[in-house]
């Protein structure tokens, strides 16, 4: 059975669905930490809460039960078929260096655990379009770091890298989290509208992005972070309604059977599949405006968690993922 997501306040305690467990849960609220829940599994906590509303909880479950281990830096939970694994980095000022040496700690734990396929990761940035100790972009210091430590992990092949979201927080350091498994084979899908990220030009950093645009695995499709770029340009600058319809319709032809088909994937969806949204707003202020275009594009029934944090490039106002789940799949 499929590993499975749901939203829930922050407030509420997790309780599991019926026959399942929860696996870990990650809390988007106004601190950064990583620790044990009330009820043993891990809990990464990242300070972005939602401007307009409550912070929430994102809980991930499974059908088997799991094992939980803690340590100071990182934790992981398994349950012989997925495997969470999540660090915490505290502010350096120059990244590439210990985050390619927590990276490899934590694909190193994938591979000793023998889950074989790494298939979604989230990336947390704070000051992501700051500089750090040595006149480099936060993001670039960070994306060279990861993309050593996949080096380590997988050599120069981009056949093997996840659907992925690196994304600001509203505090200082790295906060990361990634989804492995055992048994099943991840499909990494590409959009036609826009350039792989690994194939980026060298004007955005030293090292491209190290991600897929999404992953296909048990019939539930993970899209990555997305936003209004095409080809590898941003697109409609200074205009938050424009670049939330184009990161739509960036996510609407990725999902679509028109660009899935020829990459060997028999499925189409439409933006009213998307489950487990969630936008990322540069500015306060947008926040209404990326809303309304959100209802108008996925629909007024569709729950969207809106956050207040920067984006990987200072010309990018608004970012979006999500998934399409499995049938059976109940959110």
């Amino acid at each position: 059975m499929s590993i499975r997501a749901h939203f829930i306040p922050v407030a509420q305690s997790p309780h599991p669905e019926r026959d399942r467990h929860v696996l870990a849960t990650v809390t988007y609220g106004d601190t950064a930490g990583l620790s044990r829940f009330q009820h043993g599994h891990p809990d990464l906590t990242i300070p972005m809460a939602v401007t307009g509303g409550d912070a929430f909880r994102e809980v991930w479950t499974v059908a088997d039960r799991p094992r939980w281990v803690l340590r100071e830096d990182n934790a992981y939970a398994h349950d012989g078929r997925h495997l969470f694994v999540a660090g915490l980095l505290p502010e350096q000022d120059v990244y590439t260096p210990p985050v390619r040496d927590i990276y490899e700690k934590a694909f190193a734990l994938v591979n000793h655990l023998d889950y074989g396929h790494i298939f979604r990761m989230w990336n947390f940035v704070g000051d992501i379009v700051g500089t750090n100790a040595e006149g480099m972009e936060v993001y670039q210091d960070f994306v060279q770091g990861r993309a050593q430590a996949f080096h380590t992990y997988m050599g120069d092949s981009t056949a093997q890298l996840p659907a992925a979201t690196g994304i600001g927080t509203q505090g200082r350091g790295i906060a990361f989290f990634l989804l492995a498994t055992r048994r099943g084979v991840p499909r990494h899908i590409e959009n036609g509208r826009q350039t792989s990220a690994y194939h980026y030009p060298d004007q955005y950093g030293p090292k491209s992005p190290s991600f897929a645009r999404a992953t296909v695995l048990d019939d539930t499709l993970y899209v990555s972070g997305t936003a209004s770029i095409l080809g590898h340009e941003t697109v409609h600058h200074g205009d938050v309604r424009a670049q939330t319809r184009e990161t739509l319709d960036n996510i609407a032809h990725l999902i679509s059977r028109e660009n899935l088909a020829p990459q060997g994937i028999d499925a189409g969806h439409d933006l009213k599949d998307l489950r487990m949204i969630k936008a990322y707003v540069r500015h306060e202020g947008d926040i209404p405006a990326v809303r309304a275009v959100c209802e108008e594009k996925l629909g007024l029934g569709v729950e969207v968690k809106y956050l207040n944090v920067a984006v990987c490039r200072d010309d990018l106002l608004v970012e979006i993922e999500g998934l399409v789940p499995a049938r059976g799949w109940d959110l």
